[in-house]
């Protein structure tokens, strides 16, 4: 089991991707598509990159990992069920997800 400070630390930062995805997005394309050849269009660049710059680095997707709902367990973590290969081995064996059986040949 993972510590309960780091689930609630992941947690955390899922939200604040949350609340600044917007922002990040605008800023991030007025970067993409400033022209940088003018004056203006590199000035607009430069201070939407400062103000991209200036928001929490924790608000970055990138800083999100994927966690079991179960156990908080970081690695072997399994997209489609939200499970480490663990639990989703436990709850597979025990017939707890549907549609999903032992595979025999």
């Amino acid at each position: 089991m993972a510590k309960e400070s780091m689930k609630a630390r992941e947690v955390k930062r899922a939200k604040l991707v949350a609340r600044y995805a917007e922002k990040r997005a605008a800023l991030k394309k007025v970067i993409a598509t400033a022209d940088v050849t003018t004056e203006e269009g590199a000035t607009a660049a430069y201070e939407a990159a400062r103000k991209l710059q200036a928001i929490p680095k924790n608000a970055n997707p990138i800083r999100l990992h994927n966690r079991c709902k179960i156990t908080g367990r970081p690695k072997g973590y399994m997209r489609q069920f939200g499970l480490s290969r663990i639990q989703f081995r436990e709850m597979a064996s025990n017939g707890l997800i549907p549609g999903v059986k032992k595979a025999s040949w």
